[in-house]
């Protein structure tokens, strides 16, 4: 690993999307939350996908500079086509709207089609917790879910992000795909040759499947297989509950957006599908006194933390504290990139006549 300050880390996938032709605020905003990925140590998420980015704005699939069209709004919602603009800036930008219509009528909800890849998905609620609310965000992907007892994708990783604060800073944020796993770590188990460990995912007849190189390429080209919903195989494990829950993000991002849903929404060679998204804000103080409910989260993350770890493990977590503490050791330490990943994006700016900074070793 190697490990670049933050700071320079965004400012050179901000230049990268700059010399590409995206505007300077979309670029800056967009840099900022793919590299908020990696300084949470979600590298699935994080810069490992410029390469991803730069094909589909050269491809012309994802585009800077667009203003979403307005589809409907009434005082507590919104629902925008994105034109294929660049994802995580436009929903950044929508999860303000949404916030700022919660602040006036207690609750703010936006559904989005045709956008592209937002990044991690807890960066958007978790902007809604820290205005004293509790955060929803969704987004739908490229069919890579493979129904329980199916031998081919129906539905997208889906995932699911709920964010509430507690005291001082502290937060519940639960960021999940509703498969087992997200393609994000099929590419990394690929770039490190690793095998896939069962329970992960399918092959095109529907067993266990160990090749992460031919599961890409069989996802990629439609052969069938897939990723395994959240609970794994079959109903014995309750796989069936993984996909009903990502089919429920389909309903919540395509179908009240009017966008591409399940075995439709489909990625290409060199760009990632057109795909939907869901925000949703809400006003604590619709139900109760914000102090009161916030010193209740934190005593909650408090018990969490304090029970009895079971033999051999050092801790108890709540969902987002790794997160949270590797965010944290980052701001000494740096952002940690793959060596591959780091040389993926030194080429990248070399290409576009761009300087990188120096590493820490």
């Amino acid at each position: 690993m190697i490990y670049i300050p933050r700071s320079d880390l965004e400012k050179l996938c901000a230049e990268i999307f700059i010399a590409l032709g995206i505007p300077q605020e979309e670029a800056i905003d967009s840099a900022e939350i793919l590299v908020s990925a990696d300084a949470r140590g979600i590298k699935s998420h994080g810069v490992a996908r410029i390469k991803r980015y730069v094909d589909g704005i050269r491809a012309d699939h994802i585009k800077g500079n667009v203003k979403p069209t307005l589809l409907r709004e009434t005082p507590v919602s919104l629902v925008l086509d994105a034109e294929g603009g660049m994802g995580l800036s436009l929903s950044k930008n929508s999860m303000e709207q949404v916030i700022a219509k919660a602040k006036e009528h207690g609750v703010g909800i936006c559904s989005i089609r045709n956008s592209n890849h937002f990044g991690i998905a807890g960066y958007y609620a978790e902007m809604a917790a820290r205005q004293d609310m509790i955060g929803v965000a969704m987004t739908n992907t490229a069919a890579l879910g493979v129904p329980t007892f199916a031998r081919e994708a129906a539905f997208g990783t889906n995932p699911i992000a709920f964010a509430a604060p507690g005291l001082d800073g502290k937060m519940f944020s639960l960021d999940m795909a509703t498969t087992t796993v997200t393609r994000g770590k099929i590419e990394v188990t690929a770039r490190e040759g690793k095998t896939l460990p069962p329970g992960w995912a399918v092959g095109t007849d529907g067993l266990v499947a160990g090749d992460p190189v031919k599961l890409l390429e069989d996802m990629l080209f439609k052969r069938g297989g897939g990723l395994l919903p959240l609970g794994g195989e079959g109903e014995s494990m309750s796989g069936h509950k993984g996909y009903g829950l990502a089919v429920m993000v389909d309903i919540l991002t395509a179908l009240t957006s009017g966008g591409v849903f399940g075995g439709a929404v489909m990625d290409s060679e060199i760009t990632a599908a057109r795909v939907c998204h869901f925000f949703m804000a809400l006003r604590i103080d619709l139900f109760r006194d914000p102090g009161e409910f916030k010193q209740d989260i934190s005593r909650m993350l408090d018990e969490l933390t304090a029970l009895k770890p079971a033999e051999g493990a050092e801790r108890v977590y709540y969902a987002g504290l790794k997160e949270q503490e590797a965010e944290k050791r980052c701001e000494t330490a740096g952002v940690p990139l793959t060596d591959e990943v780091w040389k993926t994006l030194k080429e990248t700016a070399a290409g576009l006549s761009l300087s990188v900074p120096a590493p820490h070793l």
